[in-house]
C-alpha cells in the first residue's frame, strides 16, 4: 500500500487543487464525457498520461535503483530491457504485485469510465454493468503493457528487465485481472458501505478518509485527472 499512498500524495502535489477548490468541491473539474454514445478517447489518453507521469516520477524520486539506471544509451538499455518473462514471479514484494499493481490498474479503468458517458459509475449487478468494466479490463490491459514495457515504462525508465529475473507473468497476468477485481470491489463498497457511513456521519473531515479507504484506486484516478481524491460525481462532501 506505501506504493499508492505515496503516488496519491504525489498526485496531490501536482494536481490544480487550489484551496478554494477544496472549500467548493462543485466547482472541480468533472469528467469529460465524449460523444453521447461512446468514449472520449483523448481525454482518457491524456488522463493516463498523467498516471504514468505521477508513478514514474515516484519511482524516480523513491528507488535509487531506478535512478541509478537513468545514465547509459536509452535506447540500446532499453530493447535489451525488454524481454519475454521466463518465470510467473518478479523480485517485487508480494504486496507490491497483488495489491500495488491492481489499485494502479484500477486507477487506470476509472479514467476509462470516467470518460465513457454510457459507464455506470456505481455498482449495479446488470449488463451494462459488466460490460462497462470488461472494458475497462481491455483499458487496463493496454495501460499495464505500457507500463511494464512501452516507450514510457519501468523497461524505458529504470531499465527493468536488464536483468531476467526482475521480469515476470505476474505483472502481466495479475494488474489487470486485479484492477477490475478491485474496481467492483470498490464500487460495491463505495454503494453499499460508504453511503451508508455518510448517511450517519455529518462531518466532512470524516467522510472524507472513508472514501479515500474503501476506494484507493478511485482516489488515485481522480487526482491524476485533476480533481479532489475523494471525488464523487453529485455527492460532495459540503465543506463550509
Amino acid at each position: 500500500m506505501t506504493r499508492v499512498v505515496v503516488c496519491l500524495l504525489t498526485a496531490l502535489a501536482v494536481s490544480p487543487i487550489t484551496a478554494t477548490a477544496v472549500n467548493a468541491q462543485d466547482q472541480l473539474p468533472t469528467p469529460t464525457h465524449g460523444s453521447s454514445d461512446g468514449l472520449d478517447f483523448r481525454g482518457a489518453f491524456s488522463d493516463s498520461i498523467k498516471l504514468l507521469l505521477i508513478e514514474h516520477a515516484w519511482r524516480i524520486g523513491a528507488q535509487e535503483k531506478t535512478r541509478r539506471e537513468l545514465g547509459g544509451p536509452f535506447w540500446s538499455d532499453y530493447a535489451r530491457s525488454v524481454r519475454m518473462p521466463r518465470q510467473w514471479e518478479d523480485t517485487d514484494t508480494w504486496w507490491v504485485n497483488y495489491i500495488g499493481h491492481p489499485i494502479h490498474g484500477a486507477a487506470a479503468g476509472y479514467i476509462w469510465l470516467d470518460h465513457h458517458a454510457t459507464a455506470p459509475k456505481e455498482f449495479t449487478n446488470d449488463r451494462q454493468y459488466w460490460l462497462s468494466r470488461a472494458g475497462a479490463f481491455t483499458w487496463v490491459t493496454a495501460y499495464s503493457v505500457q507500463f511494464e514495457v512501452g516507450p514510457l515504462s519501468e523497461a524505458s525508465i529504470g531499465n527493468v528487465g536488464l536483468r531476467s529475473e526482475t521480469v515476470g507473468w505476474v505483472d502481466h497476468i495479475v494488474t489487470p485481472i486485479g484492477a477490475v477485481g478491485f474496481m467492483v470491489a470498490e464500487d460495491a463498497l463505495d454503494r453499499f458501505v460508504v453511503k451508508w457511513a455518510e448517511e450517519r456521519i455529518r462531518i466532512p473531515l470524516l467522510r472524507a478518509p472513508i472514501r479515500l479507504a474503501a476506494n484507493p484506486g478511485r482516489a488515485l484516478s481522480n487526482a491524476a485527472s485533476g480533481r479532489a481524491p475523494w471525488y464523487r460525481s453529485g455527492r460532495p462532501l459540503n465543506w463550509r
